[in-house]
């Protein structure tokens, strides 16, 4: 029997993912050697805003000592409910856990989006939002941000219309650092979409939006334990949703998707705390140090930033070329060329002596 062209598998592919683009992922440790010839141990990775402490030692020993990896965990993570209520603030029905806050984001736009509904993404930020958009059917409306890389309410209220469902909004928002105004989001909860306020950054920052999610039915708030908490190759992060969505969200994500690992490092986290928030405020304090530093050296202009990286400008010389020469030296940072990030690199705070590596090896540009 010949087949038929028309059932073919490819051909059933749905038209709007054919040419679908990536996202863009940094590279692992080991292709970072080999691009750089040098040794994985003697690199200074600063592109990923990764915890450059790690995690809570309480992690590696927990996970160590555990036993039934080959048992299935635990779909509606009953361990974690109480630490995360605990350290959030809100109840745990509020609380959804899931792999990473980028499981979060396609859930919720999973929950919210028929094909050709519209999210309002405020440009430039995490490339996540139009790239899961995509994959879940949806449309993204860029409203570029002022020269200030703050919101431009105005030009996101005038893109909703009666296809707007949701509008992200990171605070801290990646990659510029900086945080959105309590009066600022209020007059979005008046627009009738979805608000998503990711708050990757945090506990950089000390500003959060999780209380209101109890007094909004429209507001949602993503974290993630890959920053402040170092398990950024674990996957761990959760939602406070308003009770219906998260409902909603239990009932479609997949029923293992917090692994038992992930969820014995976040436990383990949370018992932690002390250690962990000593953590934050060194990279903080290294923040701080880091942009006085460079402001110091004039080779780039670092924008103020509540987060645990800091954008810059280029002051002297090219940032593409600044880039490939630090990459040679095993430094590795973050490098933009886009309309509204041109000629910008993103460095991500790592500990002092890291800092003190990227400025000597920044001196060639000096005076140039």
């Amino acid at each position: 029997m010949t087949p038929d062209p028309a059932r073919d598998a490819e051909g059933l592919i749905r038209g709007d993912l054919r040419e679908i683009t990536p996202y863009e992922p940094i590279a692992p440790l080991d292709v970072l050697s080999e691009c750089s010839g040098v040794p994985v141990e003697e690199l200074i990775k600063l592109d990923g805003n990764e915890n450059p402490y790690g995690c809570s030692p309480r992690v590696h020993s927990a996970l160590s000592k555990y036993l039934f990896y080959h048992i299935y965990p635990d779909p509606l993570h009953t361990e974690l409910q109480a630490p995360l209520e605990k350290y959030v603030g809100v109840g745990r029905e509020y609380i959804v856990a899931g792999s990473g806050s980028d499981e979060l984001i396609d859930l919720v736009l999973r929950v919210f989006l028929e094909p050709g509904d519209k999210v309002i993404n405020c440009v430039p930020t995490f490339g996540m939002y139009p790239f899961s958009t995509a994959v879940c059917g949806g449309v993204t409306v860029s409203v570029p941000r002022s020269d200030a890389y703050k919101v431009d309410i105005t030009g996101v209220k005038s893109a909703v219309d009666d296809r707007t469902k949701v509008i992200f909004i990171a605070s801290p928002n990646n990659p510029t650092g900086n945080v959105i105004p309590e009066s600022d989001l209020m007059e979005l909860m008046d627009t009738g979409a979805a608000i998503v306020i990711d708050e990757a950054y945090f506990e950089f920052s000390g500003k959060t939006f999780a209380l209101l999610v109890t007094e909004y039915p429209n507001l949602i708030v993503l974290r993630s334990f890959s920053k402040w908490a170092g398990l950024g190759g674990l996957r761990a992060g959760y939602g406070i949703l308003p009770l219906k969505i998260a409902e909603i969200i239990r009932r479609i994500k997949i029923p293992y998707n917090v692994n038992i690992a992930a969820m014995i490092a976040v436990r383990e986290s949370l018992a932690d705390i002390d250690y962990l928030r000593g953590n934050v405020t060194a990279i903080v304090n290294e923040r701080e140090r880091l942009s006085t530093r460079l402001k110091e050296q004039g080779v780039l202009t670092p924008l103020p930033s509540e987060a645990n990286f800091i954008l810059c400008g280029v002051a002297r010389g090219d940032a593409r070329e600044i880039k490939r020469e630090l990459e040679s030296k095993g430094i590795f940072i973050r490098y933009f060329d886009t309309p509204l990030l041109r000629n910008m690199l993103r460095i991500s705070v790592g500990k002092p002596e890291h800092t003190d590596a990227l400025i000597g090896a920044l001196a060639k540009w000096e005076g140039g």
